[in-house]
């Protein structure tokens, strides 16, 4: 090992100092750690409560013949020729409605029929392309939007969905919540106090010094809710198209074997309950449909697209939008189970609310929030720091993710040397940060990485650095 680490107990220059403290932290009545983060809990194979229908016909897609025609046509200029096949999955409509459109196009002379593929047989593999008749149309087409892709689904079967999925209508069992939060440190008591309110669906304020785990407790009460729902790739509402999908939040599944795929429409995606997570650069714009001058269409903001699952607002009172306004625009939606989105005309729409929202800060409740906005959050809980048992226990459960020898006597030490004299607050992440510098240090070194004195005091020296202060 370099000369760099000191050796066991050697203080640590800069910020240790030594005092009369005893090295013991007092423990608290309550602490809350959380170490992990299982891997996401298996969604059971069951049934879901809505399945959305393949449309036999342009009628039952709820979309005007002319905006279908439209999507043909933009597929052809955004993508070149298509076989038939191809288009069927690009537009996630049956074989029988994109016949019957592309004919109707051929029979206006906008599509031509360029070829067959040997691969195929039928109109599945015949290739089609955009004539020159189609250039001034589709300038007509494209100046309206630019949307295309899998055809949208009506507002309306999208709300009536949501329904049928609510987040509010998902059975909790205690045994349930417990084999979620088995893998967390917790305090006596948590479980009684997250049970309801994650079977009422409703919202949840938690408060609490960083680092404690707030965060990971939210994921885990999301992998909770199980069940998975039907998400459309996007939403067709007064002519303009709503991009609701986003692969980045949305997270697909295999259906299930009772969910034939023949059957189901492609305009829906089956995936696992949202759980989204807006932080500190959330504005009063983010929570509006977001509109696209340059290519016409609206993304769907993350409210929206939590619909069904849970939102976390994760270090609430540091966005850029003060807290009161940002507990003013919640007021309605956490009342009345509605929101309502602005169009771009101005025209005002009324979508569900159907989240289970959690409100995070570090910061003093008090100073966030006023009793109107208490009221309406049925279900608070505090994500205090741990007590000193628990500290051990999140140490012990990190050495062992970690195949490291748990070491009580050095645990103590370290809280001796850099807690008790600077008056430092445990913090549930601690372990955790700190061994993974420990295995950052062993591997620079080409070492076994160990719960050694010398690589404990190199981690720590790092990790509880103090920058200068300024004049």
């Amino acid at each position: 090992m370099s000369e760099k680490i000191p050796p066991a107990g050697a203080s640590m220059p800069g910020h240790v100092v030594h005092s009369k403290a005893t090295g013991l932290i007092p423990e608290r009545k309550q602490g809350e750690p959380v170490f992990e983060i299982p891997p996401s809990a298996s969604v059971p194979n069951k049934a879901p409560p809505f399945v959305p229908l393949s449309p036999k016909t342009c009628e039952e897609t709820g979309l005007p013949t002319t905006f279908l025609e439209e999507l043909v046509l933009k597929a052809l200029f955004f993508c070149g020729e298509m076989r038939g096949a191809e288009l069927v999955q690009y537009l996630q409509l049956s074989s029988v409605i994109v016949d019957k459109i592309v004919e109707s196009l051929r029979r206006e002379k906008y599509v031509e029929l360029y070829g067959s593929s040997n691969l195929s047989i039928g109109k599945s593999g015949m290739q089609y392309r955009l004539t020159h008749y189609a250039g001034d149309l589709l300038k007509q087409i494209l100046e309206r939007n630019h949307y295309h892709g899998p055809a949208p689904v009506p507002i309306e079967e999208w709300v009536a969905a949501t329904r049928l999925q609510s987040v509010r209508s998902q059975p909790i069992q205690a045994t349930q919540l417990q084999q979620s939060l088995k893998h967390l440190v917790l305090p006596p008591g948590t479980e009684q106090r997250l049970g309801p309110a994650l079977s009422s669906g409703r919202a949840l304020f938690l408060w609490g010094p960083p680092g404690n785990g707030k965060t990971a407790v939210c994921r885990q009460l999301a992998k909770c809710l199980g069940g998975a729902v039907f998400i459309p790739h996007a939403l067709w509402v007064d002519n303009f198209v709503i991009r609701l999908f986003d692969k980045t939040l949305h997270k697909p599944l295999p259906l299930p074997p009772s969910v034939p795929q023949q059957n189901c429409d492609g305009r829906w995606i089956y995936c696992q309950r949202p759980f989204v997570v807006a932080g500190g650069e959330l504005s009063l714009e983010a929570l509006d449909l977001i509109y696209s001058p340059s290519v016409r269409i609206y993304e769907a903001p993350f409210q929206l697209k939590a619909t069904n699952g849970m939102l976390l607002l994760d270090d609430f009172g540091r966005q850029r939008v003060s807290p009161k306004d940002l507990l003013n625009r919640w007021i309605v939606p956490l009342e009345n189970d509605v929101d309502f989105l602005t169009l771009h005309s101005g025209k005002k729409i009324q979508v569900p609310f159907d989240t289970f929202v959690a409100f995070s800060t570090n910061l003093n409740p008090a100073e966030l929030v006023d009793e109107a906005f208490l009221r309406r959050v049925r279900y608070k809980l505090e994500v205090p720091s741990p007590s000193l048992e628990a500290f051990f226990k999140i140490w012990e459960n990190e050495c062992q993710m970690n195949h490291l020898t748990f070491s009580k006597p050095l645990i103590q030490q370290l809280i001796q040397h850099c807690y008790a004299p600077v008056q430092r607050p445990l913090a549930a992440c601690h372990p955790r940060d700190l061994i993974a510098q420990i295995v950052d240090i062993a591997r620079y070194y080409k070492r076994r990485a160990e719960l050694s004195p010398e690589l404990l005091w190199a981690a720590a020296e790092n990790y509880f650095s103090r920058f200068p202060e300024t004049e």
